[in-house]
C-alpha cells in the first residue's frame, strides 16, 4: 500500500510555531513530531511506501525523514516550486503512483485506520473516498429567517451538525485524468467536478479521535491531550 502525504504548505495559521519549522514537524509531546506519528501509523497499518510532497521548508522535512527506513517505509519526495493546491501535487506524480492510494495532510492527528480507508475505497468503486467526521458548529447569534423583508422564523444561538473532511482520502489514479500537471488543483475543485458529472465520491464515516493541527488552539489542545492519547495514537507502531 502506498500513501502520499501533503506537506508543502506554509502553515500560516499556526504561526509563530511555523516560522522556523514546517507545520508537519512541529512537536507533539516531548519526543514526537506530527509527521513522525503519521509515518509510524502508516507503517503499523501495513503501508510499505510513501511519497511526501514538500515545498515550504521542505529540505528540513527531507533531512528529518530521510528514506523512511527507520519506520520500515520506502519514502520518496515530490517538490512544489510553487503552490499547487491540495490535489495539484499529485498530477506531477501520476506516473509514479499505483492504481489506488491514500492521500492525506501531514498535520492530522487521529487514530483512523488508514489501511481500512484504502480497502474501503478499493471496494467502493468510487473515484474518491473522503474520510469524514461529525462536527457541531455553534452560532453565537440569534438567527433570523426572512422573506420579503419580513422575519418569518427565529432561532436563538442554534447548533448545526455537519460532516467535515478529515484531510484523508482514498484516490484512484484515473480520477486525475484530464487535469494538467503543473497547474493548481484544489480538493474543492476536484469534488465539485465529480459531483457535476454525477460521479459521487464515497464517504468513510469516522467517530474516533481526530484533530487537524491548523490553528494555535488546536495545537495546544493536541499537546495537552497527547500524554493520555499516546497509546491510542501509536498502538502497534
Amino acid at each position: 500500500m502506498h500513501a502520499v502525504i501533503l506537506a508543502g504548505g506554509k502553515g500560516v495559521r499556526l504561526r509563530p510555531y511555523t516560522t522556523a519549522l514546517p507545520k508537519p514537524l512541529v512537536p507533539i509531546g516531548d519526543q514526537h513530531a506530527i509527521l513522525e506519528i503519521v509515518l509510524r501509523q502508516l507503517s503499523a497499518a501495513g503501508f510499505t511506501s510513501c511519497t511526501i510532497a514538500i515545498g515550504h521548508l521542505g529540505e528540513i522535512i527531507r533531512a528529518y525523514v530521510g528514506d523512511g527506513s527507520q519506520w520500515g517505509l520506502n519514502v520518496d519526495y515530490a517538490t512544489e516550486d510553487s503552490p499547487l493546491g491540495t490535489m495539484g501535487p499529485l498530477l506531477n506524480l501520476r506516473h509514479r503512483l499505483p492504481e489506488t492510494f491514500l492521500v492525506m495532510n501531514g498535520d492530522v492527528l487521529t487514530d483512523l485506520d488508514y489501511a481500512d480507508v484504502l480497502r474501503r475505497h478499493r471496494g467502493s468503486g468510487a473515484p474518491l473516498t473522503i474520510a469524514t467526521y461529525a462536527r457541531k458548529v455553534h452560532i453565537d447569534f440569534g438567527v433570523l429567517t426572512t422573506r420579503s423583508s419580513k422575519v418569518v422564523a427565529f432561532t436563538e444561538k442554534p447548533s448545526m451538525d455537519y460532516r467535515v473532511s478529515m484531510g484523508v482520502y482514498g484516490l484512484s489514479r484515473g480520477t486525475l485524468d484530464g487535469y494538467t500537471p503543473g497547474l493548481p488543483l484544489g480538493f474543492d475543485e476536484l469534488v465539485l467536478d465529480l459531483l457535476k458529472t454525477q460521479n459521487q465520491p464515497h464517504a468513510y464515516e469516522f467517530d474516533g479521535y481526530w484533530l487537524d493541527i491548523g490553528r494555535p488552539d488546536d495545537y495546544d489542545r493536541a499537546n495537552a491531550e497527547f500524554t493520555t492519547r499516546k497509546s491510542l495514537l501509536l498502538k502497534g507502531a
